[in-house]
């Protein structure tokens, strides 16, 4: 996923700001319900105040299509 949206100019960070580089499941995730298991395949995109409405928008565009073809590659499959 990370590959993927790089390759179309976003750029995305994975966890939660406050556990990167560590290995240990994120307390804020955790914190929030999001099961132990689940924290380590987060992913976080963040906005701020030069983030423009365009820019969300194209997020918009390119995430579904991406995450599609990922679950299509998936031996998983779609859940």
């Amino acid at each position: 996923m990370l590959l993927r949206l790089d390759a179309v100019g976003i750029e995305v960070a994975t966890g939660s700001a406050c556990s990167t580089g560590s290995l240990e499941p994120s307390h804020v995730l955790l914190a929030i319900g999001v099961p132990p298991e689940d924290t380590h395949g987060s992913m976080r995109l963040t906005v701020g105040r030069l983030t423009t409405e365009e820019d969300i928008d194209y997020v918009i565009e390119k995430l579904p299509k991406i995450v599609e073809d990922l679950r299509h590659m998936s031996a998983i499959g779609e859940h």
